[in-house]
């Protein structure tokens, strides 16, 4: 089978497991930056001492994790399919969360408008940073991790599932925190929340190594995939495979 026909089977392909993974994606992708971004937990650590983070950094990995195994197991074409599909995901929730805020409220519930502006007022600059800084760095992780599948011809998954993690979240952190709250927390702690993120982010990608492996073990027998983007389009601006 030539390259060309070896690619046009894959893009015609039917995964048993695809459309799931998507859609587990793009869930923790809204609840992530919608949920957990608008708050700033802090913790207290022996020796370090207090350590201020974006409560989404508990759970916005994930979608990290989900974009390696998504690129390591059906190749950079795909997992560009989803990206696109996190962001309009997060475009119709920005929109639909600015639309609910504007709406006459009934007098009965003036309190409860209050709470839904304190938690949403400023969604339009969380989900604009998460939309700039969330294509920005997934397709610098999925690009990154596909360019070294090639480079280790397939060995050490390890390396590029962090590897591409420590790029692409640098590239995400570096953007999300100055879009979204620039202006409204102190430069400072801009800065230290931003990284904080960046370390506790890559600090997960570390320790759920070994799931990411079982995963992609699973999907790889499951779906007799292993996709290798030897013949890519790397342009992030498409949606065909």
């Amino acid at each position: 089978m030539t390259m060309s026909s070896a690619t046009s089977a894959h893009s015609g392909r039917v995964y048993r497991y695809y459309d799931l993974v998507m859609v587990a994606f793009v869930t923790v992708l809204l609840c992530s930056n919608l949920i957990g971004a608008a708050k700033a937990a802090q913790v207290t650590l022996p020796v370090i001492g207090p350590v201020t983070f974006g409560a989404g950094v508990l759970f916005f990995p994930i979608s990290y994790i989900f974009g390696d195994v998504l690129t390591e197991v059906y190749g950079y074409g795909r997992d560009r399919r989803v990206v696109w599909a996190g962001f309009a995901a997060l475009a119709f929730a920005t929109f639909m969360s600015l639309v609910v805020l504007k709406m006459p409220v009934a007098p009965f519930m003036s309190d409860y408008q209050k709470s839904l502006e304190d938690v949403f007022g400023n969604t339009w600059r969380i989900a604009l940073g998460s939309l700039i800084a969330f294509c920005c760095g997934s397709f610098t992780n999925s690009y990154v991790l596909a360019k070294m599948k090639l480079w280790t011809n397939g060995r050490w998954l390890w390396s590029r599932t962090i590897g591409s993690t420590l790029a692409g979240e640098l590239v995400d952190s570096s953007l999300f925190y100055v879009i979204a709250f620039h202006g409204i927390w102190p430069l400072e702690k801009v800065i230290q929340v931003a990284i904080a993120q960046y370390i506790l982010k890559t600090t997960w990608e570390v320790v759920m190594t070994p799931v990411t492996y079982k995963v992609v073990n699973f999907l790889k027998r499951a779906e007799r995939e292993d996709y290798y983007d030897r013949n890519t389009d790397f342009t992030p601006f498409r949606l065909r495979v």
